[in-house]
């Protein structure tokens, strides 16, 4: 009887499931803050054609026959003069917003948020299952005994363990980290089967990608021949999430560029921060990093 690869599975559902969480509150946070907005705008039924006569403080005056207000608006001070269409409550008309005033723009970023949270969220649930099933199939395959090689290949931040394939031709299988893997000789037989699936003292290890024909790019490190008996490998999650927060260093860059391309300020900078954050723990459970 084999024993399933469960790490790599737990590994993947614990940063899915991270990514998820952040996703719902972003998406629920947005999703108040649009309700909140389209309430507001819905409450100005009032439409007449009025001018903008000064800027001052982020905000514009604007008049029109029945009436005026002031109204915020970030970028206002390029409108002083123009005519444009004012919405008001009749009942308040000091409750007006003009085309393009904070209030929609700020409506406007609130269902994006939501837009964006919930695409993010089918995206890594659909990757993670198309991930999920086509390693399931290749396990149903048929199986050959192939001679291999375990390494460990640093790209970028990336650390990743590979399955050197000894043939005719030459391969490399990049596959999730496994405690087993530390204590591999160099080389040694093992059972691959669908070509992409290893399993190993009876562990099934699952492919983090497809097989390549080039040596992949990368410093290498070997497994040695004989590995010592009493080498501990690192089998927590918790050691693996230390391993992976080195994906989460560019998150604070990301949510500034994002936070600039929006123009939305603090909130934006830490909800992109944390979005990407979490997306960079999930990178790393997808693409299978090693923290040996």
């Amino acid at each position: 009887m084999l024993r399933s690869g469960a790490r790599a599975l737990r590994h993947g559902v614990l940063a899915t499931a991270m990514v998820l969480s952040v996703c719902f509150v972003v998406a629920l946070f947005s999703w108040l803050s649009y309700s909140d907005g389209r309430a507001v705008l819905s409450s100005l039924t009032a439409r007449e054609v009025g001018e903008v006569v000064s800027f001052s403080d982020g905000a514009v005056e604007v008049r029109w026959p029945s009436g005026s207000a002031r109204v915020p608006y970030e970028d206002g001070a390029r409108f002083v003069g123009r005519q444009t269409q004012v919405a008001f409550d009749p009942a308040d008309p000091a409750r007006a917003v003009i085309p393009g005033s904070d209030l929609f723009l700020e409506t406007d970023r609130a269902l994006g948020g939501v837009t964006f949270s919930v695409a993010v969220a089918l995206l890594v649930v659909f990757v993670g299952l198309a991930r999920f099933l086509l390693a399931i199939r290749a396990v149903r395959s048929s199986s050959v005994t192939v001679s291999v090689r375990r390494i460990r290949l640093q790209s970028g931040l990336m650390v990743r363990s590979w399955l050197e394939i000894d043939g005719p031709t030459e391969r490399w299988l990049p596959v999730y980290y496994d405690p087993v893997l530390v204590t591999l000789p160099s080389p040694v037989d093992v059972e691959l089967r669908g070509g992409r699936v290893a399993v190993v003292d009876g562990v099934t290890i699952y492919p983090s990608g497809r097989v390549v024909t080039k040596h992949p790019r990368g410093r290498r490190a070997d497994n040695p021949a004989q590995p010592d008996p009493e080498t501990r490998a690192p089998r927590g999650l918790l050691a693996q999430l230390r391993a992976d927060a080195v994906f989460m260093v560019p998150a604070p860059f990301v949510g500034l560029f994002w936070a600039y391309l929006d123009a939305s300020g603090f909130t934006g900078w830490i909800t992109a921060t944390v979005i990407a954050a979490v997306l960079g723990l999930w990178w790393g459970a997808f693409r299978g990093s090693d923290p040996s």
